[in-house]
């Protein structure tokens, strides 16, 4: 199992909608794959499912989300508790979000501190979100995990991120997302140095521990509609300072990398915004690409359609040649 993780230290980068056709492109495609919300803002989630049945994920005493099994460990009223798996899709399972995981970022905070004391429940906390995820993963039979972090630099983002085994940045091409990008180097480069020093102090020999490797392996930019107030050589001088930027920020790279997206390895895809298709997509709950006649497909959104079903799937290729798996099955 590879967990991969979609963070930036900006809201609004379009985290969810990505990992969301992300994690349908792997099922549609006969792999399994589990999305875990991990941002406590939960639109992953809605995304997934409607409001009944989110209700349902979310009623006191009994909640079915990530949440939910973290709270035993959190009360301190026992380890993480078996976590609840929504199916979607044959290969598609949904460890599902919950806006009360906000409640969870001053127990994490404490206990991180708490490990450099070697103290046994903090590092069961520090490592509980990788754990959960394991625990999910393996009863899902998911090969691949893909989490939607949440934008905060606090102590909740931290634990899913010393979680996953890689790192993927979604970018907007403006100016707040790529001061994100320049804050998510350095915490990156901090958040591994920390968890080394930790991970050398746990006196638990059996816990399935994190390795907190973190690693990036690119960034997908994330277009967006051009807009009356915003100049187009305004997008366009965002988006050509992306690659020095993520070579230096976040690759530890000094060289000026004097290039475009579209040349650069680091990249992953440049994403089309698919405004027009997006409010049928929601409608029918169902991707972009799975989008169907039936839905209101007809001219010219056929070829979106087609078209987002082609970026999709390269990136879904790109991703797995970084990480080493197997191809998009045909």
């Amino acid at each position: 199992m590879k967990t991969i993780a979609f963070f930036n230290n900006r809201d609004g980068d379009s985290k969810a909608s990505l990992v969301y056709h992300l994690a349908w492109m792997y099922a549609l495609a006969d792999r399994n794959v589990m999305a875990a919300d991990l941002d406590p803002q939960a639109h992953l989630t809605a995304m997934f499912v409607d409001d009944p049945r989110l209700e349902e994920l979310w009623e006191a005493g009994a909640r079915r989300t990530v949440y939910g099994a973290l709270e035993p460990l959190l009360e301190g009223n026992g380890d993480i508790g078996s976590p609840h798996l929504e199916y979607v899709h044959p290969g598609l399972d949904l460890l599902a979000g919950d806006l009360k995981l906000a409640a969870a970022e001053g127990e994490m905070a404490r206990h991180w501190s708490y490990c450099l004391d070697r103290r046994p429940h903090a590092f069961r906390v520090a490592s509980s979100i990788k754990r959960l995820l394991a625990r999910a993963a393996a009863e899902s039979e998911a090969e691949l995990v893909l989490a939607d972090v949440g934008p905060s630099l606090g102590a909740l983002s931290r634990a899913a991120l010393v979680a996953a085994d890689y790192v993927v940045v979604p970018l907007a091409p403006d100016l707040h997302s790529l001061q994100g990008l320049r804050n998510l180097g350095t915490t990156l480069h901090m958040w591994r140095e920390q968890w080394a020093e930790r991970r050398r102090r746990n006196p638990i020999n059996d816990l399935n521990m994190p390795q907190g490797t973190m690693h990036p392996i690119g960034y997908v930019v994330m277009q967006q509609a051009i807009r009356l107030d915003r100049p187009v050589y305004a997008y366009a001088r965002w988006m050509d300072r992306i690659p020095d930027l993520y070579a230096r920020a976040v690759g530890d790279q000094a060289t000026l990398r004097d290039f475009t997206v579209r040349q650069d390895p680091d990249c992953l895809a440049t994403l089309d915004h698919f405004r027009s298709l997006m409010p049928m997509a929601s409608e029918a709950r169902k991707p972009v690409f799975a989008l169907k006649p039936a839905d209101g497909v007809f001219g010219g959104y056929v070829e979106a359609v087609q078209d987002s079903y082609r970026a999709f799937r390269a990136l879904t290729e790109a991703i797995d040649h970084r990480i080493g798996s197997s191809e998009v099955a045909e």
